[in-house]
């Protein structure tokens, strides 16, 4: 344990750390802070780490990191009362609000559980590429998709949002 290179793993990993955040954020600059935060995160407990997989925990980290900020970019903006009746010409108003609706959907639902999500269904991986980076079995990856289906198409459908 704590066998991991800080400044190896970074030149190795960043790219592939930022283009994750930039993915998931939309945005370069909060990129930039995700992917710093996902190596700092791995400073902080690398006397617990090893580097065996260590592409699919700074994969995860990465992910979970950026569905944080995105969770608490919508508090900040759901706070606002300027931001609650957008412009009735506002383009983005749709997807914003699409946003809202999924982001509400994965709320209640566990951290692994919302990378698998993000992982199948934003990222269009496999279910093999999903197991190799969660560690689940491939009918592990898939009872979680299908949980997460019914429980998301019951909330649909009940108005819980």
């Amino acid at each position: 344990m704590g066998n991991i290179n800080i400044e190896a793993c970074y030149e190795k990993y960043s790219p592939m750390i930022f283009r994750r955040c930039l993915g998931i954020l939309k945005n370069e600059d909060d990129a930039l802070e995700a992917a710093q935060d996902v190596f700092v995160k791995l400073l902080d407990h690398r006397s617990r780490l090893h580097d065996q997989f260590l592409s699919s925990l700074l994969y995860t980290i990465a992910t979970n990191t950026c569905l944080n900020r995105l969770r608490t970019r919508r508090r900040t903006v759901s706070q606002d009362p300027q931001t609650l009746m957008p412009a009735v010409d506002d383009p983005e108003f749709e997807r914003v609000e699409a946003g809202m609706v999924i982001d509400s959907i994965l709320s209640s639902e566990s951290e692994s559980t919302r990378a698998i999500c993000f992982m199948y269904f934003v990222d269009g991986m496999t279910l093999r590429e999903i197991k190799q980076l969660s560690g689940l079995s491939i009918s592990g990856v898939r009872k979680r998709l299908l949980a997460f289906k019914s429980r998301a198409s019951q909330k649909l459908e009940g108005g819980q949002l």
